[in-house]
């Protein structure tokens, strides 16, 4: 049988899959019937959204310091496909776009999309928008690295996206290769959890990295996302018994 975790990265790598799974599976959304507190209610494959124990985004908040190291990236400049989902914009990889690696394990990076405002807070406090950089494994294991985003000095790759970003559901290449590095904060410093998928089936095996300082781009181009996306974060979800490190 083919459990969840091979399936999740099975879909990671194929978009085409990805795109006709989420076409069979029941409709949801960020707000009224299919909202995130039905989620667990509208597919039996999506009940770990009402009773999983460790969901994702958390307040990270009260994190314990660490010397373990986060994972080392090594993304490159590759041809991305520029994906209006009906969710969210997202940025398909078309080849190979680099990954990362983790006590030993190599990740490929598959896609990264954006949430407005962003899914995990810090303190409390919820950013702007926040990008997440989706990687997986040969044997199904998913890394996803979080970026928040906070207005201010323009960031070029990402006023690129987000004039290429279709205004309805639909697909167009960029029109040139794009490295994912020029979205990543200058300081490294992260948080590190063990959590889920933030939307539907909210599978709980994502291993997330999420970085403490925030990437500056322009208000413009975060108001050219939330005039497509006005809203598209889970809330914050029980932390539970979890280990929440801080690396530095």
């Amino acid at each position: 049988m083919i459990n969840r975790r091979t399936l999740l990265a099975g879909l990671l790598a194929c978009p085409v899959c990805a795109t006709a799974a989420r076409a069979d599976s029941a409709h949801w959304s960020y707000e009224g019937h299919g909202g995130p507190e039905h989620w667990g209610e509208l597919e039996k494959g999506f009940q770990a959204c009402a009773v999983g124990t460790q969901q994702s985004p958390i307040n990270l908040q009260g994190a314990v310091r660490a010397e373990t190291s986060g994972p080392a990236l090594s993304w490159k400049s590759a041809p991305f496909k520029v994906v209006n989902n009906g969710h969210t914009i997202q940025l398909d990889a078309v080849g190979d776009a680099g990954g990362a690696e983790m006590n030993g394990k190599r990740y490929a990076l598959r896609q990264f999309h954006f949430h407005a405002p962003s899914e995990h807070a810090v303190n409390g406090q919820r950013t702007a928008m926040e990008a997440h950089f989706v990687h997986a494994a040969e044997d199904g294991g998913l890394l996803v690295v979080g970026v928040f985003m906070v207005p201010g000095a323009k960031n070029d790759a990402f006023a690129t996206l987000m004039a290429a970003a279709p205004k309805t559901a639909g697909s167009a290449p960029l029109s040139a290769p794009l490295d994912p590095t020029a979205l990543l904060p200058r300081d490294r410093r992260l948080y590190r959890y063990e959590g889920s998928l933030t939307t539907p089936p909210c599978s709980e095996v994502v291993d997330w990295n999420v970085f403490a300082a925030p990437l500056s781009v322009a208000e413009g181009d975060i108001a050219t996302f939330r005039a497509i996306f006005p809203m598209n974060a889970r809330p914050l979800q029980a932390v539970n018994r979890r280990f929440l490190l801080q690396l530095n």
